[in-house]
């Protein structure tokens, strides 16, 4: 008998890890998507905030994406999002988050509109050394109505830009939020998290105020 194959169908016997399991005072749940172009930090993003361990379709960058995908910028990049990245996070005792992550690669945004399906807002994660892989993915959320904050990921070599320069580049309202974050830190990608909440709460007064 494989050793591999039985180990595997223990885990499954076993069942769903108990911190995988969904909080017995959960009564609401919503789903948020993070964006961005190619090789921002959307994988790492949903890894450090997700209370579960998450689900990513990470797959090994090979010679066939050579002249396809951008990797100016990245050169150390070896691995990849081909569908999408899942997580979860409890806002409180009874709010759940549900996180997708995105793939960067234009060749993948097929996959988009199955994401974005009931999705309550979206992150855009940013890197300022290549803003400009983040204006098609801006105006899609903008074409498609969807609201979003933009959160501007830390890199050691990343040039420093004011945030009214950013928001000026990207041609952004003055509405729409922009954070700083670092994508590995668990305690920042939560801040984003919750700018994202309040937007959506202000959005929703106004709402009902007009």
């Amino acid at each position: 008998m494989d050793f591999r194959g039985s180990e595997q169908a223990t885990a499954v016997e076993r069942g769903p890890r108990s911190e995988d399991v969904l909080p017995a005072t959960a009564t609401a749940a919503v789903k948020v998507v993070i964006v961005g172009g190619f090789g921002v930090g959307k994988t790492t993003l949903v890894g450090s905030v997700s209370e579960i361990r998450p689900l990513t379709t990470e797959e090994t960058m090979t010679q066939a994406g050579v002249g396809v995908d951008d990797t100016a910028g990245i050169g150390g990049k070896t691995s990849t999002t081909v569908a999408m990245d899942f997580g979860r996070i409890s806002i409180n005792d009874e709010l759940v988050l549900y996180l997708f992550g995105t793939p960067g690669q234009e060749r993948f945004w097929f996959l988009w509109r199955g994401l974005f399906e009931g999705a309550l807002g979206a992150v855009v994660l940013v890197d300022t050394r290549r803003l400009e892989v983040s204006f098609d993915v801006i105006g899609r959320l903008e074409e498609r109505g969807v609201p979003f904050v933009v959160a501007v990921n830390s890199f050691p070599d990343a040039p420093p830009h004011a945030i009214e320069e950013l928001r000026g580049a990207l041609d952004l309202p003055e509405s729409v939020p922009i954070v700083r974050c670092d994508a590995r830190q668990r305690g920042s990608s939560r801040d984003v998290l919750m700018a994202l909440m309040r937007y959506l709460q202000t959005i929703a007064v106004s709402t009902e105020a007009s």
